[in-house]
């Protein structure tokens, strides 16, 4: 659920993988082993990739918080 989340959040922000993945100091390989649930999602990344998505960790666990940054991404740039 919170990697799904995270992809969700990243995607309708227009940030790419690799620049999470270079901000993180990783592949891009690597993280998306993240988005995809292979490999775990520690507390530290999760902060480092809610600083460059801009968004509380708290959105990440919360579906309906999710859809809200979403949505408000989307009335932002439509």
């Amino acid at each position: 659920m919170v990697h799904k989340n995270v992809e969700k959040i990243r995607e309708a922000k227009g940030v790419t993988k690799t620049h999470i993945a270079k901000a993180l100091n990783m592949s891009v390989m690597g993280y998306s082993h993240i988005e995809n649930g292979a490999t775990r999602l520690d507390v530290g990344r999760l902060q480092k990739i809610a600083a460059i998505l801009e968004t509380d960790v708290a959105v990440f666990f919360d579906d309906q918080l999710t859809d809200s940054v979403i949505n408000r991404q989307k009335r932002a740039t439509g």
